[in-house]
């Protein structure tokens, strides 16, 4: 059993959704996107594509505050899907230590 696994029930992780939606309309995160950069792969992105990531996934026991979420491009939002950021981490490492096919 991974150490990192975590039962939701589906209650806390509606909450923590609708945590996220009031979020995304604070000023605070406005100001966040407004900046039109990922907060993962630093990359400027125009402001309408930048989505809503959880650090810590809802689904791995984390919660919808300032300190867990980052505007993110949907190539990264889209890969890091559940990971968390160790994991993360392991695997952009992984993928940039594998020669390229030619």
């Amino acid at each position: 059993m991974d150490p990192f696994e975590f039962e939701i029930d589906d209650t806390t992780v509606r909450r923590e959704r609708h945590k996220a939606r009031q979020l995304r309309e604070s000023q605070w995160w406005k100001r966040r996107v407004a900046k039109g950069v990922c907060g993962y792969c630093g990359q400027s992105s125009p402001p309408k594509e930048l989505t809503m990531d959880h650090i810590v996934p809802l689904a791995r026991g984390g919660k919808s505050t300032k300190g867990n979420v980052v505007p993110a491009c949907k190539t990264c939002n889209n890969a890091k899907k559940h990971f968390l950021p160790m994991e993360w981490d392991q695997y952009l490492k992984k993928i940039n230590e594998e020669p390229l096919i030619d």
